[in-house]
This record gives C-alpha cells, structure tokens and sequence, in this order.
C-alpha cells in the first residue's frame, strides 16, 4: 500500500541523502537474485535507518531479521568505532550473501551473524543495546519487545518495522490473520507501555520509534 503518491514518494527519495554506492549495489543483486526483494529496506528508508543511527551513535546494535543485510549496513553507518552489530535471520540460504556484501563494507569484522530462532538467540547475548531494530516475523514482536527491554541502555532506541501493515490496522481482522491481530496489540504495548516513548512514523510500511526510560 502508498501511504502518499508514488510521484510524492519519488520526489522524496529525490531530495533525500543519495544511496550508498555499496547499498545499490545490494539492492540491485537483491532484485535480481533473492525471493520477496520487497523485503528490503530500499533507499529511502535505509537513510532514514542511517540517520536515525548517526544521531544515536550506538555502540552495541541489535537487528532481529537481517534478510540480505542492508539494514545492516545502514544501521552501521551511525556505529561508534569499535561498536558491534549483532544481526539475528533463520534463512541458511542468505548468510553467506549477507556475509559477502558485509566484508564489502567497512563493518565487516564488526557484524556478526546469528542463525536461528530470535527468541532464543536474544536471551544467550550477555550484551546491553544502544539500537535495536525489529523487522521479522510479525507474531513474534510482543515476545521480542519483552526479551530485549531487560537488554536495553536507558536511553537505547527500539526501532519496529511494518508496524502499519499495508493499512491492515484499520480494517476489520480476519480471525485467521495472527499477524495484524499481534500488531495491533503490539502498538497498543508500545503507546501504552511505561518503560518507552514512543512515535510511529507513516514511513514505508511504519516504522516506530521507541526510546527506553
């Protein structure tokens, strides 16, 4: 769903930071070679990720969904030096894609992936986070806010992505549709939630931010 125009969007993107030589080339091998490319973060929203990260200026990151590692890699661009990223996927099939474009980039060595279930992942990091960012499975979102916020710097940022759902939120659920049913309890969690302020941007597909108090 466009939320605004697609002229509106590209007059956007236009006039916003231009696209990483190295992320082009990410986004163009990930619509040429991988299923669902729409998966990734694209453009615009990857400068969004990157500016977001400059001004928080992690040290420890954490990203539950990797998909082909772009998010990644703009997630990185905000990272302290000697900062680590940690970036969780149960897709076998993409880590070695990931891994390539990663030692592509100037993080290589400071990325470090996890296969396997998030929920079981998270609770083995003995590490506290500066920015999380949340773009997996939908039915999981409560259990990840959970599991991470005991993991969170006071101050850490929560981004949560396709919050918004293509406008399912507002539409009557279908009793078999977990996933919006989950998302809207898990933006009531967010809103109402005393340990987090929280504003959800219409940007894409959604995108929450979340700062722990």
């Amino acid at each position: 769903m466009h939320f605004i125009s697609q002229e509106l969007e590209d007059y956007i993107e236009q006039h916003s930071e231009k696209e990483p030589q190295l992320l082009a080339a990410l986004n163009k091998e990930t619509y040429q070679k991988i299923l669902l490319p729409r998966m990734l973060s694209g453009h615009f929203q990857g400068r969004v990720l990157s500016m977001l990260a400059k001004l928080i200026r992690p040290v420890n990151i954490l990203e539950i969904g990797t998909y082909t590692g772009y998010s990644a890699l703009c997630l990185c661009e905000g990272m302290q030096e000697g900062g680590e990223l940690h970036t969780i996927d149960i897709k076998e099939e993409l880590v070695d894609f990931q891994r390539k474009h990663f030692d592509k980039s100037p993080w290589g060595t400071q990325i470090t992936q996890h296969l396997g279930e998030a929920v079981d992942i998270i609770p083995t990091l003995d590490i506290k986070f500066d920015l999380v960012f949340i773009d997996a499975d939908k039915e999981n979102y409560i259990n990840y806010f959970n599991i991470i916020l005991p993991k969170m710097n006071k101050g850490g940022i929560i981004l949560s992505d396709n919050v918004l759902w293509s406008g399912k939120v507002l539409e009557p659920v279908h009793p078999n549709d977990v996933s919006t049913k989950i998302l809207l309890e898990y933006n009531a969690l967010l809103k109402n939630d005393p340990r987090v302020e929280t504003v959800l941007f219409p940007i894409r597909d959604g995108l929450t931010v979340s700062r722990v108090l």
